[in-house]
């Protein structure tokens, strides 16, 4: 009963801090490309749903400790991009757009090496770009709403120096108790869980302002990364099983809202550690329970989205931000750590971050864009090789939820094992 019970454990952390630590990036994500309550609570539902069938198959399938997650990183580039042309039905149809992408990803392994090749620094430099405005909310919300704010941070703060995985989640509870506290009359709000169908439509400024950034950013900085995750601990990630049944659930939840789900990189370590089981070959039953419980609490999208609409716009930001300054940190590292492309990676960060739309198309697009016209100049003035890519960082700039100290330092279970015993057997 013991060995069933660690893994178990295991997994209901796993899914109570990748739920709380960032279901407010996801509903602020949405609600900025055009959805309304009921739409955004309905997005938040298909996301909890569609990570845990995606777990639960895939670790039943494979034995392995296959961790599911929501985009984060997609969810910061939601709200970057802003109302996109065509307004949350376009957004819809560039949700389905992004799982049909992800699932070729897994059909074509050429797509999934191209998007691989991207030059890391560029991927990076775009993900810091994305992830900055939402990261300097914490300021902006001690500025505005300090009562509300100043508990929240200071909260945050203590919990990151002392029990560093709670320090979202406990932000994000004191946040809750002001809210309680500072708010007077009924809360109208569906608290049920609710399914709220938009039929996709499709424009170009959606497809490229949208669509495209948000299948790279979840392949570079969630996908990609995730499997490097695995591999500290000695599993070898089936990647394109894990894109196909990945992309078919993004594309199956899309029409409800949901915008995108991949290989958990950060939670990934929470399931696949020896915290999960001294057992590497028991950690799969951790993933599987934290599908189940994810799928649970998308029961509770309702009041989270009620949570949020009763808080001051920033002070939901903020919460979010306090998510998202890891990741920041990373990304800014590893977009500045090549010489050779380090100009580039500014100049991708800056256009990014600007926030610009031309021809409807959002500043993401037009930042890899003129990140990869600096490479190409830097190339031919110098003759010197194009920077690594993505695929080469063996780890990811993006934290999908806050840093753990079990993903700082990954244990690979061959060194757990008795000399001579044989590493588990994964299965493709």
């Amino acid at each position: 009963m013991t060995g069933r019970l660690q893994p178990v454990l295991a997994g209901v952390v796993t899914a109570l801090v990748g739920f709380a630590s960032s279901f407010t990036v996801v509903l602020a994500g949405l609600r900025a490309v055009g959805a309304d309550q009921a739409q955004a609570a309905s997005g938040l539902l298909a996301l909890c749903v569609a990570t845990g069938c995606c777990a639960v198959w895939l670790g039943l399938r494979h034995r392995l400790p296959l961790a599911i997650a929501w985009s984060t990183p997609g969810a910061a580039l939601l709200v970057a991009t802003g109302p996109v042309p065509g307004g949350w039905p376009a957004a819809v149809g560039a949700f389905l757009l992004t799982g049909l992408l992800i699932a070729a990803a897994g059909l074509v392994p050429a797509l999934g090496r191209a998007v691989a090749a991207i030059p890391g620094p560029i991927a990076s430099a775009m993900l810091a770009g994305v992830l900055l405005p939402l990261c300097t909310a914490p300021v902006r919300a001690l500025v505005e709403v300090p009562r509300l704010a100043g508990p929240v941070v200071l909260a945050w703060l203590v919990l990151h120096r002392f029990a560093r995985r709670w320090a979202v989640p406990g932000a994000l509870a004191v946040a809750a108790v002001a809210i309680a506290l500072t708010t007077s009359g009924p809360v109208r709000a569906h608290l049920a869980p609710t399914v709220a169908l938009t039929a996709p439509t499709w424009t170009l400024p959606a497809v490229f302002g949208l669509a495209l950034p948000l299948f790279l950013v979840t392949m570079a900085a969630q996908n990609v990364p995730g499997t490097a995750v695995l591999a500290g601990y000695g599993y070898r990630a089936p990647l394109g099983s894990a894109l196909r049944a990945t992309g078919l659930a993004t594309a199956l939840g899309a029409p409800a809202g949901g915008h995108a789900v991949n290989l958990a990189a950060i939670t990934a370590a929470l399931a696949a550690g020896p915290d999960a089981h001294p057992d590497p070959e028991r950690r799969w039953i951790a993933s599987v329970t934290a599908g189940i419980g994810m799928a649970l609490l998308g029961l509770g999208a309702g009041v989270a989205t009620a949570l949020v609409l009763l808080s001051p716009p920033v002070l939901v930001e903020a919460v979010a931000g306090l998510a998202l300054l890891g990741a920041l940190a990373g990304a800014v590292s590893a977009a500045v750590a090549e010489p050779d492309a380090r100009e580039a990676a500014v100049v991708t960060f800056v256009v990014t971050a600007s926030g610009v739309s031309l021809l409807g198309v959002g500043g993401a697009f037009w930042g890899l864009v003129a990140g990869w016209l600096m490479l190409l100049l830097f190339r031919r003035r110098t003759g010197r090789a194009t920077p690594p890519s993505s695929a080469d960082r063996p780890t990811s700039p993006m934290a999908d939820r806050p840093t753990s100290p079990m993903a700082e330092r990954p244990t690979s279970p061959v060194a757990e094992r008795p000399a001579g015993e044989p590493v588990p057997a994964t299965r493709l």
